[in-house]
């Protein structure tokens, strides 16, 4: 099944030591791009996070958020910096002696100044963190992914529903090739039957000159072309993981040989059935734009 690039997963686990979150959300993209937001003291990861994400996710632009918080017996501890506090008191004492200032010195006053109190963070076990995580990140990925799966569900259904209609204009230009042949036999000679008057006319030379025109204007091969491009794309349509690049190449594909039957095109019905498989290609690409 494929799977559409934008989506959104969130997991969360919770213990009597810490909270952690995982949220995932995609936009489209050529390339693979993760832009992971973490607290600082899981930066040590980041490298085997992305690792584990591209196990899950092959295509998209990609923003992970984790958050994290510590609590109970070793989330952190408070530090008094005594020597920089020594630091105010001094600069105190002597911004009073300047101004002339009243002597007292609160403890509050200098217990506010910066870095003389600070919270430490707890010395912590890098593997025994990442082994917290990991779950959390598989989880929320498979919930982005059944996310994406739901989406591309719907891409692949209204695809494959545009790929028939694709189908039947084409069959229609096939179906109208020989009118185009006969309308243009039947000119051919009320225009020479005019210009010979009584004359008679060589059937074999109008046949010759039907046949040369049939060659000029002929769409078989780019109708048979379109079909199997049809074809294909609802095969790729049907398969797992990331296929994206393959079908926007093969509607590439397609709309080349529209492009061909339309300056082909012999009359106004077939102009007009060129057009609309131009317009409709377009369509399609559109929507592969989002497959993974």
């Amino acid at each position: 099944m494929v799977r559409s690039m934008t989506g959104y997963g969130r997991a969360e686990r919770v213990t009597d030591r810490r909270r952690v979150a995982v949220e995932i959300k995609a936009v489209n993209n050529r390339y693979a791009d993760f832009n992971i937001r973490m607290p600082r003291r899981y930066i040590f990861m980041e490298t085997r996070i992305r690792q584990l994400l591209k196990a899950y996710i092959e295509r998209g632009k990609v923003d992970v958020f984790i958050t994290a918080e510590e609590y109970g017996e070793g989330a952190g501890s408070l530090k008094y910096n005594e020597a920089l506090a020594g630091e105010y008191v001094r600069a105190m004492r002597q911004m009073i002696a300047s101004f002339d200032l009243s002597p007292e010195i609160r403890a509050e006053d200098v217990a506010r100044a910066p870095e003389v109190f600070s919270i430490g963070e707890a010395e912590q076990d890098e593997e025994e963190l990442y082994a917290f995580l990991e779950p959390v990140i598989r989880e929320a990925a498979e919930h982005f992914n059944e996310a994406r799966a739901s989406e591309g569900q719907k891409l692949s259904d209204d695809l494959m529903l545009k790929l028939e209609e694709l189908k039947d204009l084409t069959q229609s230009v096939i179906d109208h090739e020989p009118e185009i042949m006969e309308a243009y036999k039947q000119k051919l000679m009320e225009t020479l039957t005019e210009i010979l008057a009584d004359r008679s006319i060589d059937e074999s030379r109008i046949t010759a000159e039907c046949v040369l025109y049939a060659d000029r204007i002929s769409t078989d091969e780019e109708a048979v072309r379109l079909l199997s491009h049809i074809d294909q794309m609802k095969k790729e349509l049907q398969k797992s993981g990331s296929v994206g690049r393959k079908l926007d190449f093969v509607a590439q594909e397609m709309n080349r040989e529209a492009n061909t039957t339309l300056s082909k095109a012999g009359d106004l019905i077939t102009a007009d059935t060129g057009i609309a498989m131009k317009t409709l290609i377009e369509k399609i690409r559109e929507q592969i734009q989002n497959i993974e």
